[in-house]
């Protein structure tokens, strides 16, 4: 039985600047950093011998993690996936002020793909979300959710 999330991952190629991304741009903080190294049967990756850099990224009072998996051995191939490919993946944060937001990370250079866009439903709940990329292409989603009722 499935009881809670624990954290997402992307696989990154230049893990320094994605950790400047996510720390100093996102506002996450490294939780944790570990050097991995799989036994020569492959173990949990499934890759014999990999050699991996794994950063964990977050937010204190949250328990879920973004996880930047930097291999190290063997390299990671070049090439991304199209968000409407089946399996892309993307992570979505719950912002605040979503207009705000969007500003301060567009004048910081982040490459945006939406505009904050809003719904007022029925029930009095408006939603906000707009969509980014990354510096390596991830896709991000950021939603503000506010009782307008």
């Amino acid at each position: 039985m499935v009881t809670g999330f624990n954290h997402s991952g992307f696989v990154v190629n230049e893990l320094e600047d994605m950790i400047v991304f996510y720390r100093d741009i996102i506002g996450l903080e490294v939780e944790k950093e570990l050097d991995s190294v799989a036994p020569p049967h492959g173990d949990h990756t499934g890759i014999p011998g990999a050699r991996r850099k794994l950063i964990f990224m977050g937010k204190s009072k949250e328990k879920h993690s973004l996880e930047l998996v930097h291999f190290i051995k063997p390299p990671s191939p070049e090439g991304h996936l199209e968000r409407n490919q089946l399996g892309s993946a993307h992570i979505c944060f719950d912002v605040e002020d979503l207009n705000s937001f969007y500003s301060q990370l567009k004048k910081k250079g982040v490459n945006f793909v939406t505009s904050p866009k809003f719904t007022t439903s029925t029930d009095g709940i408006t939603r906000g979300v707009c969509y980014a990329n990354d510096p390596e292409g991830n896709w991000l989603e950021f939603i503000e959710t506010s009782i307008t009722k």
